[in-house]
């Protein structure tokens, strides 16, 4: 189902753009264009006074602070990180306004403050943007889902590792979390709902 509406209180919740993950290689959309996209959502968001939230994931140096368990892929903790890898992208950094929060794991609800700064605004829909698809995006939907806000989802303004992960995503598992749209029609459907 396409995006229908935009409840007065949306929040744009941008997913892991950063300098260690927004600058690898991203199918089916280039990484280089889910930072333009979700930025052009951002700065829409922001002129009409609606939250704004970056979203990072980082870790301590050890590794920590990583997710713990066992799993058949290789451990992915905070060890060996470069300098910086955890900074958010420049075309989306610089705005005091916007929320910043720190995540641990795949998704951004569990073990952040990310469900307490929406509600404290009155938060009652995300529009969810960033790499990867089937990571973080889809795990954070799947949490706001449960959480009770309505999930949109801007799905060229997002993107995975791998196409087949992503098509999975966005065909089967976002229509039943919530609503799929593009960025100009989440562009246009925010200039019909909320007039600058």
């Amino acid at each position: 189902m396409a995006l229908t509406t935009l409840d007065p209180n949306t929040a744009l919740v941008v997913i892991d753009l950063q300098a260690g993950i927004a600058g690898a290689p991203t199918v089916p959309v280039p990484a280089a264009d889910v930072v333009s996209r979700s930025a052009a959502l951002a700065d829409a968001f922001r002129a009409r006074g609606l939250p704004v939230v970056l979203v990072r994931v980082s870790f301590a140096d050890d590794g920590a602070d990583a997710v713990p368990g066992r799993t058949e892929a290789a451990p992915r903790g905070g060890a060996n990180r470069p300098e910086g890898w955890d900074v958010i992208v420049d075309e989306l950094s610089g705005h005091p306004g916007d929320i910043l929060i720190t995540k641990r794991n795949w998704g951004a609800f569990h073990g952040t403050g990310l469900d307490v700064q929406l509600r404290r605004r009155g938060v009652t829909q995300i529009v969810l943007t960033g790499i990867a698809t089937s990571i973080g995006v889809e795990s954070t939907a799947r949490a706001a889902h449960e959480h009770g806000y309505h999930v949109g989802l801007a799905t060229d303004a997002m993107s995975d590792l791998s196409a087949e992960a992503h098509a999975n995503s966005v065909e089967r598992v976002f229509p039943r979390l919530g609503e799929t749209g593009t960025t100009a029609e989440i562009l246009e459907l925010l200039n019909k709902t909320h007039a600058v």
